[in-house]
């Protein structure tokens, strides 16, 4: 018996059924009558951290054994896998990083889904890890590899992740077992026609990533063929049905190619914020930047970057977030239809959903035209300076009930009053400055027009961060931007752009700022607070 088991590390994270992927490719191997062993090496249960279970079957049927049993191992060794199949792209890299991969053994079958960091999100700036440089890392340590969108499979498909996992393994012909063993083992030994509701979902599924994997082999085996060494990775590309297309809208015919993608993703999202009428704007403010780019680089040498940017930055300025937005996106069918998933409720389980708001008086003011709404803020700031806490009204609203989901649909449907109101209007000013910013600059050098359009990284978040955001870019237009050499205000501006984003308490932007010559930010006033203290029970005496 020479022959050495097949080996599979899967990869996945807490709550995506890792370890229900696992229990069925055992069953399949024994379904098709081959030996088969797995081991988990579980992380942080419960959607948090990583799981990992590691498989080896034996590739030959226990019918050809004569009674002997094949000895398996109870972990993966380093560079000895024969595939890695994983659920999440920074996962899989990491797998990659701990050497289990090996570029001239190893089949990597990952899913291009990122699911965060905390490290990621603690960033100011975009902390998100490169995903081109992952998927270079995985290109690099594979002897062939196949990547798509798993979890945008799943929710097509109405099912999780697992099932997609079961089907991109079974399509890429790892095992000697034939397709029908993996469809029983999903439905339990029930033939697939009589399967149940969350069954079919996951064959469902299976059935998708099965076909594109097995597809893009057949492909990748004619073209080695053909070309050799020269056959181009199965990385699925933007042609692929897995992946979503975003038709073009009207109002953003004319712009190059570069730019196309971003100004159709920002369009599609402000006609689905505001209207036609809000998205035909944003296309307009566009189209200005387009001009001046053009002034200064009519060849696009630079790939039309500075519109590139504003098409990305601008949208998601323009979409800021309100009560109105928060209402609408907590009150979508697609969003009830996410928490089913995430909670695995079956067709008749009771769901019950709540949503805990705490509007206070900025909120309230941004849909009240500016007279109302300075009256209104006015008066909570004289409460804060008698030393009362902010004014605001906790909210506990059952979405799964009709009077709260009436409720959150009567909110969501005052689009009309935003455009009405007075955050509206300051935020159009604000664009506008930058805007106009970016124009001016661009018209005095190409490289102070780059820069000033990703000062839009600076509007973020809500509150008190979105503010300091607001502030930090007027600092820089003021001050910065205008500065007698342009050259020289394009690096100045960089550098105060990472500072800001790179410390949330502001010392390095003012750093920054003196050693350019700028003035300090003014400091912002804060109310102090006497909390009256109790007095010292007595002792007994």
């Amino acid at each position: 018996m020479n022959a050495s088991p097949i080996t599979l590390l899967v990869c996945a994270l807490g709550g995506e059924g890792g370890g229900v992927l696992t229990e069925w490719l055992v069953d399949t191997a024994r379904r098709a009558g081959y030996p088969a062993q797995a081991t988990s090496i579980p992380g942080v249960a419960q959607r948090t951290g990583a799981t990992t279970y590691y498989v080896e079957v034996f590739p030959l049927p226990l019918s050809q054994l004569g009674g002997r049993e094949p000895v398996f191992s109870l972990s993966p060794v380093p560079g000895a896998l024969d595939a890695l199949v994983s659920s999440e792209l920074l996962e899989t890299a990491r797998q990659i990083g701990a050497g289990m991969a090996s570029p001239e053994r190893t089949r990597v079958l990952t899913s291009t889904a990122r699911l965060l960091t905390v490290q990621e999100r603690m960033q100011l700036g975009d902390g998100r890890a490169d995903a081109g440089e992952l998927l270079k890392l995985v290109q690099a340590f594979s002897r062939e590899h196949q990547v798509f969108d798993m979890n945008a499979v799943a929710k097509e498909c109405g099912t999780v992740v697992s099932a997609v996992l079961l089907g991109a393994i079974a399509g890429s012909g790892l095992f000697p077992f034939e397709r029908r063993f993996y469809e029983e083992a999903v439905c339990g030994g029930v033939a697939p026609e009589q399967a149940g509701g969350m069954a079919k979902a996951s064959l469902r599924g299976f059935a998708k990533a099965f076909d594109i994997v097995s597809r893009h082999q057949q492909q990748a085996g004619y073209l080695a063929q053909v070309m050799g060494a020269d056959a181009p990775d199965s990385h699925l590309g933007a042609d692929d049905p897995a992946l979503s297309v975003i038709p073009t809208e009207a109002g953003i015919q004319g712009f190059p190619e570069p730019v196309m993608e971003m100004a159709r993703l920002g369009y599609a999202r402000l006609l689905d914020y505001q209207d036609r009428a809000y998205a035909d704007r944003y296309a307009e403010r566009l189209r200005q930047v387009l001009t001046a780019e053009r002034e200064v680089d009519p060849d696009g040498a630079h790939a039309f970057a500075i519109t590139r940017e504003m098409a990305r930055w601008l949208a998601l300025w323009m979409a800021f977030d309100d009560i109105v937005r928060v209402a609408d996106l907590k009150s979508r069918g697609s969003r009830r239809r996410r928490v089913q998933g995430e909670v695995k409720a079956a067709d008749g389980d009771l769901l019950k959903v709540y949503d805990h708001f705490k509007p206070g008086v900025p909120e309230f003011a941004a849909l009240l035209p500016p007279a109302l709404a300075k009256r209104l803020v006015a008066w909570d700031r004289r409460r804060i300076a008698a030393g009362l806490e902010p004014w605001a009204l906790p909210l506990k609203v059952g979405t799964h009930t009709v009077l709260g989901m009436l409720a959150l649909r009567t909110l969501a449907g005052l689009k009309g009053l935003r455009t009405r109101g007075s955050r509206f209007a300051f935020e159009q000013q604000m664009i506008d400055r930058w805007l106009g910013g970016v124009l001016q600059g661009t018209r005095r050098d190409w490289a102070l027009g780059h820069e000033l359009a990703l000062c839009g990284r600076l509007i973020k978040g809500y509150g008190a961060t979105n503010e300091r955001g607001k502030a930090s870019l007027l600092h820089v237009l003021d001050h910065l931007a205008g500065l007698p050499d342009a050259q020289a205000a394009a690096g100045a501006v960089a550098e105060a752009r990472n500072a800001a984003l790179d410390d949330d308490a502001g010392k390095a932007l003012d750093a920054t700022l003196a050693r350019h010559g700028a003035p300090p930010r003014e400091i912002q006033p804060q109310p102090i607070r006497f909390v009256r203290r109790n007095p010292a029970p007595r002792k007994a005496a």
